[in-house]
């Protein structure tokens, strides 16, 4: 996984777990499509992302499932939770 430099690893994989989720929630989606895409896309990761993946939603479920609809894109979620610095 190539990381983006001055972002570090926690910050990446935020982003990646994010984008996956993002993807498996669809354009637009509501409560019930991102919900279903929360739980899936931390089994699609695999295992050691997984587990990371199943921390972060549970942590951050609320913010996570807002800026899904509300469109906003995964890097910036990921400096909301403070994952990644801005």
């Amino acid at each position: 996984t190539a990381t983006v430099p001055g972002k570090g690893k926690k910050c990446s994989l935020c982003t990646k777990i994010l984008e996956q989720i993002k993807a498996m929630a669809g354009d637009n989606p509501d409560e019930a499509a991102v919900e279903a895409a929360l739980g899936k896309a931390c089994r699609a990761l695999g295992k050691r992302l997984g587990r990371l993946c199943k921390r972060l939603v549970r942590k951050y479920r609320e913010q996570i499932s807002e800026a899904l609809q509300n469109g906003d894109e995964p890097q910036d979620t990921c400096v909301t939770i403070g994952f990644c610095k801005a």
